[in-house]
C-alpha cells in the first residue's frame, strides 16, 4: 500500500521517561528537556512548506502538549486521533522498568512491552495504526508515542525503518517519511 507524505513526531520527555518509568496509557508532564525537544521540532518543521498538510495528536497530555509547542504558528487546527495513543503496558503503567522483567534478546527494551501483563501488545498496536493509515487522505503530521511512532514508520517503509539510532522515536527530532523512504530530520 502506498501511503501519504508523513512527518512523525515523538512528544518531548516526559518525568517519567527521565525516571525510566513505563508510562502506556497514563501521563506524566513534559520536563524542561521535553519542552526543548518541543522547541527544537517546531524549529524543523518551521522550515517545511506544510500548506497541504493535516495535523494529528494523540489526545495523551504529553503529546497533546508537544503538538501545541511543535506546530505553534503552523497547524491553524490539531486533529486528535485515539489511534495514536501509546502502547498500553497494563499493570505496569508507571512502574518502573527496572523493577520489572529484563527479557533476554536482540531488543530487552522492546520486549518488556509486549510481555507487560494486561498489555496491549504490538499486534493490537499495529491493528490500530494501520486502520489509522488506512484512512488518511493525504499528507500529514503526526505527533505520537516511542512505539506508535516506531509501529507506524515501519508499516509506512519496512524494517529501513528501524535501522536509524533512534529506533524508538526521538524525542526533539522529525522522522519525514515520502515514497517509502525515512529521514531524520535534527
Amino acid at each position: 500500500m502506498i501511503f501519504p507524505e508523513l512527518y512523525i513526531l515523538r512528544h518531548g520527555e516526559t518525568t517519567w521517561n527521565a525516571e525510566n518509568r513505563m508510562q502506556g496509557e497514563l501521563n506524566s508532564p513534559l520536563t524542561e528537556k521535553g519542552l526543548r525537544d518541543a522547541a527544537r521540532q517546531q524549529d524543523i518543521l518551521a522550515d517545511l512548506d506544510l500548506d497541504d498538510f493535516v495535523f494529528f495528536s494523540s489526545p495523551q497530555g504529553r503529546a497533546f502538549q508537544t503538538a501545541g509547542i511543535a506546530l505553534a504558528g503552523i497547524a491553524d487546527h490539531i486533529r486528535t486521533d485515539d489511534r495514536l495513543r501509546e502502547i498500553g503496558v497494563g499493570d505496569w503503567s508507571g512502574r518502573l522498568r527496572d523493577e520489572l522483567p529484563m527479557p533476554k534478546g536482540k531488543d530487552p527494551f522492546m520486549a518488556q512491552y509486549e510481555i507487560a501483563p494486561n498489555g496491549e501488545g504490538f499486534a493490537a498496536v499495529k491493528l490500530r495504526c494501520r486502520a489509522f493509515l488506512e484512512d488518511l487522505k493525504g499528507p500529514s503530521v503526526l505527533v505520537t508515542h516511542g512505539i506508535t511512532s516506531s509501529i507506524i514508520r515501519g508499516l509506512v517503509v519496512g524494517e529501513k525503518a528501524h535501522a536509524v539510532r533512534t529506533t524508538h522515536g526521538g524525542q526533539g527530532c522529525v522522522y519525514h517519511l515520502k515514497d517509502g523512504d525515512q529521514f531524520l530530520l535534527e
